[in-house]
């Protein structure tokens, strides 16, 4: 790869030359460097990987446009020097995580706290708790954030905590969700 700097002749060209050259354009500089080749015709999971990519260029796209978001990617990108495009692409390819779920403060009474914690590598958007027993839904609600720990305040009485799930759904800004079940024991 190569970088031209201060060219007259290849400022600001981007783009292929034939199936020899790339010219690109990052931070105020001309990168030249070999095309790719394409070896063979794609997996089906290649093509798979295309697909989700094209998925997350689109939704990049609109995110760094519209006002709320945009500011938000623009933020943490210039904080890591990186476009904010590629900020929102490696949001929406990850997934947050559950990192723990804390059911000390829970006995089946209503007004009892469920305290998560979940991360991802850009924000956590929601946490939601649903507890279910063998009957059907006890209650279900959003966790409000309280700091890097997501709280919930139980607000049914739940007779049968012995045999109930505790279903923590933890979603970010371009919808990725993760899901977990727990008990109480």
């Amino acid at each position: 790869m190569a970088i031209s700097r201060n060219n007259v002749i290849t400022f600001g060209l981007s783009g292929k030359v034939g199936d020899i050259l790339v010219f690109r354009q990052k931070d105020g500089q001309t990168i030249v460097a070999k095309a790719p080749r394409q070896s063979g015709k794609l997996s089906e999971k290649q093509k798979e990987h295309r697909k989700r990519f094209q998925q997350a260029v689109i939704y990049a796209k609109a995110a760094t446009e519209s006002s709320e978001t945009a500011e938000l990617y623009k933020a943490v990108a210039a904080k890591r020097k990186q476009n904010p495009i590629n900020v929102a692409v490696a949001d929406f390819f990850n997934a947050p995580d559950i990192d723990h779920v804390d059911l000390s403060g829970y006995a089946g009474a209503a007004g009892e706290l469920i305290i998560v914690g979940a991360t991802d590598d850009f924000a956590v958007k929601s946490v939601h708790i649903k507890i279910v027993n063998a009957d059907g839904t006890v209650e279900e609600g959003a966790a409000v954030q309280n700091g890097a720990r997501w709280h919930y305040t139980t607000i049914a009485e739940n007779n049968s905590i012995e045999t109930s799930k505790i279903v923590v759904s933890v979603s970010d800004i371009p919808g990725n969700l993760t899901e977990q079940e727990f008990e109480k024991q």
